[in-house]
Parts: structure tokens; sequence; C-alpha cells
């Protein structure tokens, strides 16, 4: 239990919140009927992009923090406790099958452990030794990037892993929905403040503030596997094929840039394991699956720069 003083501390701390304040535009929304209610909520929603536009230098920097570390033989790792850590957790799991890149580069960690994703585990955010032990256990180093979520800023697992995290020499990353000016945790390297204003319903951070984050979040990792030659043109071409959907996709992918047919396409997959890149510069190029593979390693992974390789 927290001492008198310690709770009126922290109702100081969330009452100077904007994302603790009521919306003025959403005050009588208990007496609307369905209709009116989703249009008020979606009105509120549309805002959201453009304060995420506002931040779109600052997001920048963070990706290329990240692509940087990756090429140095480190990792993403995001920090949050709730709805943040949630995100965190959901952005990390998908990149493995969309971007074939290994589990572990990029991971999801949330106060409470793995039982939090579905039940809340209640007061597992409130210590900060709680995020530098998840830090500790992690095994951070300075090669890597930790990415701090918390719509308050404040919550004291997500700075207790962020302090950890500069102090081991990781690089470090915030996203919080308070505004920039209102950011105290001033050790970090790169801080994405998209200022979405009161919630619909005061304090329900799962709506306009997870859906900034969840745009921030999913920008910093396709822009990342974009710079690390994880697509071509607009497709992601390292997919992994592990069901059957994914399958079908990466034949779509070698039909629709090569202009080859279904069947040809799939011979090509069974040659190079289910590769697609490999398959693209044997096709584009003109080469043997050895060729293809020696050309895309000389290229860092890019299939343009593969094609492209005099031989």
């Amino acid at each position: 239990m927290s001492s008198p003083e310690e709770s009126k501390k922290i109702f100081e701390e969330l009452n100077g919140l904007t994302t603790e304040q009521r919306n003025p535009r959403s005050m009588d929304i208990d007496s609307k009927l369905t209709p009116e209610i989703l249009k008020i909520i979606n009105d509120e929603d549309k805002t959201v992009p453009l304060a995420v536009e506002k931040e779109l230098k600052y997001i920048a920097q963070a990706v290329d923090l990240i692509v940087d570390s990756i090429k140095q033989g480190g990792r993403l790792l995001y920090f949050g406790a709730g709805t943040s850590g949630r995100l965190g957790v959901v952005d990390a799991s998908e990149c493995p099958p969309t971007f074939g890149t290994p589990y572990g580069l990029i991971e999801g960690f949330i106060a409470g452990g793995k039982e939090a994703m579905f039940r809340a585990q209640e007061g597992a955010e409130d210590y900060e030794e709680n995020g530098a032990k998840d830090i500790i256990a992690a095994n951070v180093t300075a090669k890597d990037v930790v990415c701090g979520i918390a719509a308050s800023r404040r919550t004291p697992y997500v700075i207790g892993a962020v302090k950890k995290a500069k102090e081991l020499g990781a690089k470090t990353v915030y996203v919080t929905t308070n505004p920039r000016e209102n950011f105290n945790i001033k050790e970090v390297d790169v801080a994405i403040c998209p200022y979405v204003g009161p919630e619909v319903i005061m304090g329900s951070t799962r709506m306009k503030s997870g859906t900034a984050q969840k745009l921030v979040l999913n920008m910093l990792t396709t822009a990342a596997m974009i710079r690390l030659g994880k697509v071509y043109e607009n497709m992601m071409i390292d997919l992994q094929m592990t069901n059957k959907k994914l399958v079908e996709r990466s034949k779509k992918i070698v039909m629709t840039i090569t202009g080859i047919s279904y069947e040809e396409a799939e011979n090509y997959l069974k040659k190079t394991n289910g590769h697609v890149k490999t398959a693209l510069v044997m096709i584009k190029a003109g080469v043997n699956a050895e060729e293809a593979k020696r050309r895309l390693e000389k290229a860092e992974g890019f299939v343009r720069k593969a094609i492209e390789l005099k031989s």
C-alpha cells in the first residue's frame, strides 16, 4: 500500500496529464444514441494521424537508431505496461512472419510478464525496479535500442526500464502521447510525443493514445525493415512461408514482380526453399540460385542492388 504522501503525489501527477483530462467534445456522450456516440469517437480518431505527422522528424531519428543498431548486431526492445505494453508485444511478434526477422531481434516486454497480455496484472507497472529487472533479464547491451511506451509518460515500470538501459549504454527511445514540453525524461536519445489530447472517455488511453502508439510502432519497424532491404518496390519480400496464406502470398509476390505464371513461381520457390529474395534475383537477373545468393550477400540483402550487380 502507498503512503498518504505517495498517493497524493501520484494523484497530482495524474491530474497534470493531458490524457487524464476531460474532453469537452464528449461531455454529453452518455446521453447520445449509438450513431451519435460513434460519430464523436470517429471525429476524435481523425485527429490522431495529424498528431503523429507532427512527430515524423523524431520518428525518423528513432528509425535511424534502430537500423544502425540492427546492422551492428543489436536488437529493438519495447517496454510498456497495459495497452502500451501489449502494442509493443504485438508489433514485435508480427515482424518475423512479415519481414523474416529472427525471433528475438525485435521483442516486446510488458509489465507483469506474458500473463499480462491477456489479463491485467495489477500493480506490476508501479515499480521502477520491475522494469530494471526485465532489462537485466533481457541481457541488454550497448548495441541495443530500448523503446519505452507509456501514454502517460510517468509509468514507473517503463521509466525504470529506460533508465537501466541507458546505464548499460543502450540507445533509448520513448513514445508518449502527452505534450513534448511536459516530457521529463531527459536521458532518452529520442522522444516521440504525438499529442492527441484528452480521450473521448477520460483516461481511456486504449483509444486515441493507443491508436497513435500503434501508428508510431508501425512506422518504426516498417521503415527500419525497408532500410534493411526487406522490401522490393512496395512488396515485402523477406516473409516466412509459415502458413498456407503466406505460401500463396509468396507466389503472388514473385508473379507480380516478374510476370511469370503461378506454376513457374511455385517451381522457383521450391528451388530456393521458399526464399522469395533468391527467386526474384534468379528470375530478374537470369542467374542460377548460387549466383543469386552471392549477389544478395554482396548487396547486403537488397534485391534491387543484387539484380543490378554484374556477374
